[in-house]
């Protein structure tokens, strides 16, 4: 077998072991102790190489910037139980219910703000399913609508700053945290405004699929409405600035914010008399199986990633992916019907772990910003939760939905917004200033040599041996 097709046949064996059911972490480390074993037979591959395994895992072990994800995790799930997402809603629905579409915005908006205080998608789209949906459904809302603005909505925790997305995309790519979070804001609150945009355009073309809330229905107003909202509001509020400026600002890392989250997410539980020992169990057994999923995941690319490239894998697939017609955008374009595509069967650990580790020294050589291109990654890969009929928000809502909104109207219902994140994903390519300055890069096909003599410097060609 010759050297040069052990990578592609490594990346082959891969794609077969994910297609037979096994577990992605599982499928990882054993494709690659494999492929190792053929390698060291063939000649192609040194035993030393593994040595380097141990650590690896240890590396793994003991990264702070991993530490975030159980924080921020376990405070998306105490928050959930704390009544702040129902109280949110509420209050939100009577703020805009006067309004055609008004419930939609609601929605919206506080998906918003549970993205920024929980970054956990899941909890964000079963809550505002069980809560909002039987509502919108009552009020005369088309189905369709209404499942795909909760399911959109939900996904903003995909994106918006905590996102645990950020935070792997970051430990792979090598780049901050906090960069990465800066970089993300501005593009998911545009997201955020887009799905507000699309839910106005439904309601002013056919007023019949989201109506007005009655005026029996609109029970806070004024003063009452105006103190319901500070008390829902503020809350939240503070954690975001809690967890979100204090990163912003730089006065601390975001290991150190997920901390003060999980922290202030308990008080607010306990402020609510909701803080019991079963809900502190069920939210520690969730973080600790996320956490085990998203640590077993990582050994396992690390197993991967430690053979592919001593089989030169790295190399080949910038060899594949520089020769591409058409130079860096040939790569975005390429790069991001790749992550589309593989979406509709991996969620985003899976391609964060899989496939972000051979983009980087791609993207790195070809002069692309690494933060720019982690939040276009990441706006793309929000779509793997979206995507019928395997996308795991629409599942969320499946389990919570009422018997009388369909599968199919929970399909139908997510493509508009869909169509939206694919926008956005144009949007960031062709304006790439809107996650911020990206890279220049610096050609060296030429070199100047300054000499002592006035007006000596000259420019020599490319491969001139002066």
């Amino acid at each position: 077998m010759g050297f040069e097709l052990m990578a592609p046949l490594m990346f082959a064996g891969l794609i077969v072991f994910l297609l037979l059911g096994y577990p992605v972490a599982f499928a990882l480390a054993a494709n690659g102790l494999l492929f190792g074993l053929i390698g060291m037979q063939a000649g192609h591959f040194e035993f030393s190489l593994m040595q380097a395994l141990p650590e690896r895992v240890f590396g793994i072990m003991s990264n702070a910037t991993l530490l975030a994800i159980p924080f921020f995790t376990f405070m998306g799930l105490i928050l959930e139980r704390s009544g702040m997402a129902e109280e949110l809603l509420d209050t939100m629905g009577q703020l805009f219910g006067s309004l055609r579409g008004g419930l939609g915005y609601a929605v919206i908006f506080v998906g918003a703000l549970l993205a920024a205080t929980t970054g956990v998608v899941a909890a964000s789209v079963i809550a505002m399913g069980l809560i909002s949906l039987p509502i919108m459904l009552r009020y005369g809302y088309d189905k369709r609508l209404a499942s795909g603005v909760i399911a959109a909505a939900g996904t903003l925790a995909q994106i918006i700053p905590p996102s645990l997305v950020l935070i792997v995309l970051a430990d792979q790519l090598g780049v901050s945290v906090g960069d990465m979070y800066r970089g993300a804001l501005t593009p998911s609150l545009m997201l955020a405004g887009l799905y507000m945009l699309l839910v106005l355009a439904v309601s002013l073309a056919r007023p019949d699929l989201a109506p007005a809330l009655p005026a029996g229905a609109r029970t806070l107003r004024g003063a009452a409405l105006l103190r319901r909202m500070l008390i829902s509001m503020l809350p939240p509020l503070l954690l975001v600035f809690l967890v979100l400026g204090t990163i912003f600002l730089g006065v601390a890392t975001p290991t150190e914010g997920g901390a003060m989250g999980a922290v202030g997410a308990l008080a607010l539980a306990l402020l609510k008399g909701r803080l019991s020992l079963d809900v502190l169990r069920q939210a520690m057994d969730k973080t600790a199986r996320l956490t085990s999923f998203v640590i077993f995941i990582l050994i396992g690319s690390t197993v991967f990633t430690l053979v592919f490239r001593g089989m030169d894998g790295d190399r080949w697939v910038e060899g594949l992916l520089t020769s591409l017609p058409g130079g860096e955008l040939g790569f975005l374009l390429v790069v991001n019907l790749l992550v589309f595509g593989l979406a509709f069967f991996l969620d985003f650990f899976e391609i964060a772990f899989i496939i972000v580790p051979l983009l980087a020294p791609v993207a790195q050589s070809l002069g692309i910003d690494l933060v720019w291109f982690g939040v276009l990654l990441g706006i793309n890969m929000q779509t793997s939760f979206m995507h019928p009929p395997f996308g795991f928000a629409l599942f969320y809502l499946r389990s919570v939905a009422p018997r009388e909104v369909r599968t199919a109207d929970i399909y139908w219902g997510a493509i508009p917004f869909l169509l939206i994140q694919l926008g956005m994903v144009a949007l960031v390519l062709g304006f790439p200033e809107v996650v911020g300055v990206r890279q220049t890069v610096v050609d060296d096909t030429a070199v100047e040599i300054q000499l002592d003599a006035p007006g000596a410097g000259y420019l020599l060609p490319p491969g001139d041996p002066r």
